[in-house]
């Protein structure tokens, strides 16, 4: 009674105005747990403060967590401070239950990033930190343990700045020096910057934007443990941490499946919008995937969580998390209602162990069982080996191994053994492949014909369609793409999973008296086979980032082990005593250096490990080897097809089943097998071309204009005099950008003030080319592989964009370095394309450009090289950062397709509509 009447005491005194679900996130060791006691006990949740080490912490309610000292299991708990409502989650901090935390972040509103001040930024932060930045969660960073005598506070300021973000700012002396804060903030973005010169402050709503943006990172230190520093964390998050706004509408995410004491299964989902009440239905019917099937049930009891104990509730409205009863078809991340589903999470298990079960237990009997625990964590692989008539399971690490053991002792009474581990290796392809499964025996009709293309590194399987509605029916479409997800594909080289691929349907037939489902499903893996039978497969192995901090004498020996393990080691880091080396390695060859460095430092050596992705194989004809895997003797994969003849189904190899198709081929395969990579030498923020390089070539039907001198906007005006049009009505880009402050989703950064109408001739929009290519992710992925395919993605980037702004849009490429290079304007489609001449890069054609043309003319350049922000804002221009470029095209994007979607004339037939 006393806890709920202290939650009652503060919403009478202040009135809760907004609900926050706040992560509490850290690398192990950090001191998480703490933080959650000591926000509990200032908030009067609790009457206590409990300690890791005495194990009675108010969160930490299983007895494995109790006995390890570690969380293991999120957990949630529930606090009040002023007018503000805080449902705590409690993450695990071990990078062996990484997944664990990453399912809680698709539901947060703020993350709290803990950081030890005795351990600084590990590896394991910056992983964390990549996350959020994924998820795109507002975040403060609070220092903990700074009562430590290693604990340097500048010192730490400084290592946050420079390898988390820039836009980090010590909050801690708002209170007594505010205009010191400011001025350190204002720097961060020119809104603020501008503001502030204007003012000599910042607002509130100023500063809360910039935090819900991820503009601003407020950053506190402190001690959990002595209570120093949370007050003032509390106080910022209610002061400047936005409150989330949702709809009328019904929606939820799920983001935990778990089980009461009784065998309950429950639900955790956070409410996105409008209310849920007890015995109300639910349905997955407005976001199911193609072929799934359509359930309803209902919600039976609402509980409200905290720590180990839970209260009923009459109603859940929209921020809230809730337990659910009554649910049996959920699953994590699935979205209801208006919302959708979650994407899938970036962190994969990396190793394999058989599971040794005791004599007197059924091998199919326990798999039954263990499918409970995959299903309240997804990233725990449980696989059935037929052949061995054996069960293997997928974990992160040897710590969730050993967790899992005792876990499965509790719960089921079966005391397990895992053997020896493996690695889990994946496998893609390096070039286009196609593939055609066809399935005929005796009255059953399918035929599928797809295309594989590499996609990018930890994209997954993505999947297209170019077929149109008259060729095979969407229903059919559907199901073949239900297909392509709904199972674990095997490689051909060692039978593992392939993935970072796009499969585009080309063309298929169905039967209108024989087809069945079924009939597609056979279809679809075959053809899948097929294509990945003929095709040059690549093996990926997983990869370690790993930090290693050793005496400045053992740097050398270092090195020697990280390049004999086939590691691929940064520059090392001098500091003071220490030599700090980071880098990439593969798992399977430094999961157990850490002995090693123990022994040959005596043991001042540490090293930090955290997963990071794959990559190839280091050594895959080693693997291929060992796997053994024949792919024309896995009889339930088969990569043939089968045909009817005679009336019977006969069985075509793979190698002739294109002799045999139904369906003509819709592309010519020469071209597949024809295609080469082409590999570009990148510049870590340019790209440049050799002497002996091309210079680039013009798109397909474009038209060129070369100039023997300069390229001058003379000779620009002239291209466009005669398309461009005045526009009637001026509306400035500061408007188009900046609306009302509660619609966030619409705020951009753009730094200039309303331009008067009557002053305004023409609009131009100059795009630094290979500014942006680095500065976005999708690009910079992209030129790694093809530096042509990047510049041409955002070509059509520019174009669509244009479309949206109805402006004059000008690209420039730098070709300097191209020798005899005279430079040339490219028409494509409704945008210029310029490629500088020999010695003129595109900052100084930009600038020049942008010198020639305000005044009368609205000039926007998007680009984030500081030095050329500067002298663009100097010339009158607006400046715009790659950054927000990218974030307008997205804006732009969903508003054409918002104004596509509610065009209410039917459209007839759209074939390409899949894709």
């Amino acid at each position: 009674m006393g806890q709920n009447s202290q939650k009652v005491e503060k919403k009478t005194e202040y009135g809760i105005q907004k609900h926050l679900v706040t992560g509490l996130l850290a690398h192990v060791d950090a001191g998480k747990t703490t933080m959650a006691e000591a926000i509990l006990y200032q908030c009067g949740q609790i009457r206590s403060l409990g300690r890791v080490d005495h194990k009675d912490c108010f969160l930490d309610t299983d007895e494995i967590e109790r006995q390890r000292g570690i969380t293991i299991f999120s957990k949630m708990a529930h606090a009040a401070y002023q007018s503000t409502q805080l449902t705590l989650l409690d993450t695990p901090g071990h990078v062996d239950f990484s997944a664990e935390m990453e399912r809680t972040l698709s539901v947060l509103d703020l993350a709290v990033l803990i950081i030890s001040g005795a351990d600084g930024v590990q590896g394991h932060t910056q992983t964390l930190w990549r996350l959020l930045a994924g998820y795109e969660i507002p975040t403060i960073v609070f220092v903990n343990k700074m009562d430590q005598p290693k604990a340097d506070a500048a010192a730490l300021f400084s290592e946050l700045q420079e390898k988390l973000s820039s836009h980090m700012v010590d909050f801690s002396a708002l209170a007594t020096n505010p205009e010191q804060v400011y001025e350190e903030i204002s720097v961060c973005e020119e809104e603020l910057l501008e503001e502030y010169l204007e003012t000599g402050t910042l607002s509130d709503e100023t500063i809360q934007e910039s935090i819900g943006l991820r503009k601003l990172f407020p950053v506190y230190f402190g001690s959990a443990l002595h209570m120093e520093g949370i007050t003032e964390m509390l106080s910022c998050i209610e002061r400047f941490v936005p409150a989330p706004v949702y709809g009328e509408g019904f929606g939820a995410r799920v983001f935990k499946i778990t089980r009461d004491d009784t065998g309950k299964r429950l639900t955790h989902l956070k409410l996105t919008g409008g209310r849920l009440v007890p015995k109300q239905p639910l349905s997955n019917e407005s976001n199911a995937k193609p072929g799934e099937e359509i359930w309803k049930e209902k919600a039976d009891e609402l509980r409200s969580y905290d720590g180990e104990k839970f209260t009923s509730l009459k109603e859940a409205v929209a921020g809230e998390i809730v337990a659910v009863t009554g649910l049996t078809r959920t699953f994590i991340g699935q979205g209801l209602g208006i919302e959708t589903e979650c994407e899938n999470a970036t962190l994969e298990p990396v190793l394999e162990y058989r599971l040794i079960l005791p004599e007197d237990v059924d091998a199919k009997t326990a798999l039954g069982k263990l499918k409970l625990l995959e299903e309240e964590d997804p990233k725990l692989h449980i696989v059935w080996q037929e052949e061995g008539q054996e069960i293997h399971i997928q974990v992160m690490g040897a710590i969730q191994m050993q967790i899992l053991t005792e876990k499965i002792l509790n719960r089921f009474d079966m005391k397990v053994q895992f053997g020896a581990g493996n690695i889990v290796y994946k496998e893609t392809v390096a070039r286009p492949c196609y593939g055609i499964g066809h399935f005929e025996p005796l009255r059953h009709y399918a035929e599928v014909q797809l295309l594989l293309e590499p996609g990018e590194r930890g994209s997954g399987i993505q999947f297209a369609s170019m077929v149109s509605e008259d060729v095979l029916s969407k229903n059919w479409q559907r199901l073949i793409h239900t297909h392509v997800e709904e199972t674990v594909h095997p490689g051909v080289l060692t039978g593992s999973e392939v993935t970072d691929l796009k499969i585009i349907l080309m063309t298929g037939r169905a039967h209108p008296k024989h087809t069945e489902g079924g009939d597609f499903r056979q279809a679809t893996y075959r053809a899948i086979r097929n294509a990945l039978r003929g095709a040059e497969s690549v093996l990926l192995e997983p990869m370690y980032r790993f930090t290693i901090e050793v005496p400045i004498e053992h740097v050398g020996r270092a090195l020697t082990d990280i390049e004999r393990l086939h590691g691929v080691p940064d520059a090392p880091d001098i500091q003071g005593e220490l030599g700090v080396i980071t880098g990439r390695a593969p798992v399977a060859t430094f999961q157990d250096y850490q002995l090693t460095l123990q022994a040959y430092t005596a043991g001042k050596g540490s090293l930090s490990l955290v997963l990071d992705g794959f990559s190839p194989c280091h050594n895959t004809e080693e693997v291929v080897q060992s796997a053994g895997y024949d792919p024309e003797a896995d009889l339930r994969r088969p990569t043939g097809s089968v045909f009817c003849s005679h009336g019977a189904g006969i069985v075509i190899p793979w190698n002739e089943v294109a002799e045999y198709a139904h369906m003509e081929c819709p592309i010519d395969l020469n071209r597949l097998t024809d295609e080469t990579i082409q590999k570009d030498t990148l510049d870590a923020t340019k790209i440049t071309m050799d002497a002996t390089d091309q210079a680039p070539k013009p798109l397909a039907g474009a038209k060129v204009n070369r100039s023997q001198g300069t390229i001058t906007l003379e000779e620009i005006d002239a291209i466009l005099g005669a398309t461009f049009r005045k526009e009637k009505q001026e509306h400035s880009r500061y408007r188009r950008y900046h609306k009302h402050q509660t619609d966030t989703s619409n705020f951009m950064h753009v730094s200039t003030k309303p331009v008067k109408p009557k002053e305004i001739q023409k609009s131009y929009f100059l795009v630094d080319g290979y500014n942006v290519i680095f500065a976005w992710k999708e690009l910079r992925d992209l030129a790694e592989k093809t530096i042509d395919g990047a510049r041409d993605r955002l070509i059509d980037i520019c174009s669509d964009y244009q479309g949206y702004i109805k402006e004059t849009l000008i690209l420039v490429f730098d070709a300097y370095k191209v020798k005899g290079n005279p430079g040339s304007v490219i028409k494509s489609g409704n945008i210029y394309v310029v490629f500088t001449k020999e010695a003129e890069t595109a900052d100084s054609y930009i600038e020049k450009a942008t010198h020639e043309l305000v005044g009368k003319n609205r000039v926007t350049v998007a680009t984030s090289d500081r030095l050329e922000q500067m002298i663009i804002w100097g010339s009158g221009a607006i400046r715009m950062s790659a950054a927000d470029f990218e974030a307008a095209y997205k804006k732009s994007h969903e508003s054409m397709r918002e104004t596509y979607l509610d065009q209410s004339t039917p459209l007839g037939n759209r074939p390409f509509e899949g894709l």
